[in-house]
């Protein structure tokens, strides 16, 4: 997928609020990292040819030489050629990242600064007050074999993931099911629910959670976050799929970002 949150910022730790307040702290300075999302600069995709890929504007007006054909992607310089690997992010003029990157049928440039203006102009996080209530024990009902379920991203590209199960759990006296996929060996949940209107952000929120040891999973709403999209132009995220949507108000972890 796209840049990885550390692992370690992203599963669950010990019980208490003060790790959760120090997971949110981890978790900003991810956002805040010269390669996190804030320094997402641009995304360019690719035709077949060579690609002239726009540098940002303190690069001095220089472009990036791409020749693509076939899915595959050749950096080209002066001093030779490069082949791309995909997902592999490259360090080129001016202290920019490049990755060769694909989405759907779609092959693409993305570009991280460390001077973007989503990362000099970051104005912080708001969360909802870390809340018991949230932090739910959910009866965890594995599939065998794991299940295909369809993920579409914003560019409307539809594929199938793998789901391991479902999990299921109470909120304000009524059953709700969640179905996860897999990220970094960790339960990945997509999911959107009634606060998306007013209080948080419109697409939904994104959970991790470790594999379930037995027949039951910890779900820690307190440590839901915003998908890359809520702070940059330049990400492709996946959306909640349908079954995902919950009639319910889930007050609790981040709140819409104040720039979007």
């Amino acid at each position: 997928m796209q840049f990885a949150l550390a692992v370690a910022v992203l599963m669950m730790a010990s019980e208490t609020p003060n790790s959760t307040e120090q997971w949110r702290a981890n978790y900003e300075l991810s956002l805040k990292a010269p390669e996190g999302w804030l320094s997402l600069a641009g995304l360019a995709w690719l035709r077949p040819g060579v690609n002239a890929v726009e540098l940002p504007a303190h690069c001095g007006g220089k472009n990036l030489k791409i020749d693509f054909h076939d899915g595959h992607a050749t950096l080209e310089e002066p001093a030779g050629t490069t082949e791309l690997t995909l997902d592999k992010s490259m360090v080129q003029t001016c202290g920019t990242s490049t990755t060769f990157i694909k989405r759907g049928e779609r092959y693409g440039i993305r570009l991280r600064d460390p001077e973007a203006a989503t990362r000099r102009d970051f104005n912080g996080l708001k969360w909802f007050p870390i809340n018991d209530k949230y932090r739910v024990r959910a009866a965890w009902h594995p599939y065998q074999p794991a299940k295909l379920i369809p993920i579409t991203n914003i560019l409307g590209d539809t594929a199938d993931e793998s789901s391991p199960g479902y999990a299921e759990f109470a909120l304000d006296g009524k059953t709700y099911k969640l179905e996860p996929t897999m990220e970094d060996g960790l339960l990945f949940f997509m999911f959107r629910d009634l606060t998306a209107s007013d209080l948080t952000y419109g697409s939904g929120r994104f959970l991790k959670a470790p594999m379930p040891s037995g027949d039951s999973v910890v779900l820690d709403f307190n440590r839901a976050y915003n998908p890359p999209c809520a702070y940059t132009e330049f990400a492709t995220c996946p959306l909640p799929p349908r079954q995902n949507r919950m009639a319910v108000r889930v007050e609790a972890g981040q709140q819409r970002y104040a720039a979007h």
